[in-house]
């Protein structure tokens, strides 16, 4: 017959027992920031789906930390990161990426995809639309993995283009022109069209589309520290925008968000109106008394879209667990089966291609044509406008807009040559650090 152990020999390996299992039972904790730009709604969906991640699996437990608007997610971001507890995964604006890759805040994505089977850049040139990729690449290093992504539209009132004998939506400028002076009546309180023109990346955003679609280019695609804000092509398309107000009048002055866009909308006071397709969910739900349409961004000198939405980027600071666990949690996210229902959900269009082979997406697809329109105007697509001190850069031009459209005297080429100016100034720390380079 044995002794029994000791009693502290006992306690020691009860204690062991304890930790070991303890061990084997913790799930690695992380933090992910999501913004939600567009609706409410998005953000109860994010909940569910964190939610359906953590019961799926007991290794990693996600912590959503809702973060507001894309700007205000950059900057909770960075500032969890200054303070020591930099976020696993966040659901970042695409064009941020350049900026903080520059600044040293993210990781390459091959830091986390170390514990998968592929290479970051591969997985991104096979798994995703060719559109997307240069968003998520700096200097050829791929540092962001697209989550949704959208384009400009054209929404119009179907319902009223029939009244006004409009046949189908306007494939180019002179078009739009003719068709919103037809929907407009003033005397109804009733517009042709309208453009969101606020500094929060939305007036921006659109602009960059009016310009390309103007034959010109917005921004350099191979090096952030170079924009075109006082191009010809530019002041064009801001004196395009300027006259529907001023001179055509078929859209209200002032700078206007795209609350009180879908709000004139719904309430049948609008014919059309320019905004991301990430809103089409919102905008089918809220349309009630009429028929809405969707179409491509008419074309000027050509049809040109810039890509829009969102990418997942991890900071710089966390552990290799974490990084694990982020990877885990990444590509969940970006299967074609979750990816695919957050398309069908949000309207943003999935960038993961294989979604699109699913039978749940055939089927929406199917039941919706409208929500194809993003993807046939991937062809004409650019990749959005991302520069050193992106949000700062992308203001100099969006507050010149912002007073263009409220007041008829600021002339379009004053307004570049300021937003120009500005933007030079702020990118200047970055071309000259490169010049030295160049020389060197």
């Amino acid at each position: 017959m044995h002794k029994p152990l000791p009693k502290t020999l006992r306690v020691l390996t009860y204690a062991i027992t304890l930790a070991i299992s303890g061990t084997a039972m913790a799930q690695e904790k992380i933090d992910f920031m999501f913004p939600a730009p567009v609706d409410g709604k998005l953000t109860m969906e994010m909940t569910r789906v964190i939610k359906a991640f953590n019961d799926s699996q007991k290794d990693v437990e996600v912590r959503g930390i809702f973060t507001g608007s894309y700007d205000t997610t950059k900057m909770k971001a960075e500032s969890a990161q200054k303070a020591g507890q930099p976020p696993a995964l966040v659901i970042m604006s695409a064009n941020f990426t350049t900026d903080l890759a520059l600044k040293d805040e993210i990781l390459p994505m091959d830091e986390l995809f170390k514990y998968g089977d592929k290479k970051a850049g591969d997985f991104l040139q096979t798994a995703f639309w060719p559109a997307m990729h240069k968003n998520a690449q700096v200097m050829g290093v791929t540092y962001a993995i697209p989550f949704h992504n959208s384009t400009p539209i054209l929404y119009y009132n179907k319902t009223m283009f029939d009244q006004a004998g409009i046949k189908q939506p306007p494939q180019n400028w002179k078009e739009l022109l003719d068709d919103a002076k037809k929907l407009t009546d003033q005397s109804k309180g009733q517009w042709g069209i309208m453009l969101p023109s606020t500094n929060d990346d939305y007036g921006g955003w659109i602009f960059s589309s009016l310009v390309r679609a103007n034959g010109g280019n917005y921004f350099n695609e191979n090096y952030p520290g170079e924009v075109y804000y006082n191009a010809p092509t530019t002041i064009g398309a801001l004196r395009f925008w300027q006259d529907l107000i001023y001179k055509d009048k078929v859209m209200p002055s002032g700078v206007l968000n795209s609350k009180q866009i879908s709000a004139a909308f719904f309430s049948g006071k609008l014919g059309m109106a320019m905004l991301s397709t990430g809103a089409l969910g919102f905008m089918r739900e809220n349309t009630k008394d009429f028929e809405l349409g969707v179409a491509m961004m008419p074309a000027q000198e050509q049809r040109a879209v810039p890509i829009g939405g969102a990418s997942l980027v991890s900071f710089k600071g966390i552990n290799d667990a974490q990084k694990k666990a982020a990877y885990q949690f990444l590509t969940y996210l970006v299967s074609p089966e979750v990816n695919g229902a957050w398309s069908r959900f949000t309207g943003y269009f999935s960038p993961r291609k294989a979604a699109y082979d699913t039978a749940e997406m055939k089927d929406y697809l199917k039941q919706d044509p409208r929500a194809a329109i993003a993807l046939d105007q991937l062809q004409y697509a650019h990749p959005w406008y991302s520069t050193y001190e992106t949000v700062a850069v992308r203001k100099a031009m969006e507050n010149q807009l912002a007073a263009v459209v409220n007041d008829e005297k600021v002339t379009p080429e004053a307004a570049a040559e300021a937003a120009q100016k500005e933007a030079d100034t702020l990118m200047k720390p970055y071309v000259e650090k490169t010049a030295l380079q160049a020389v060197k």
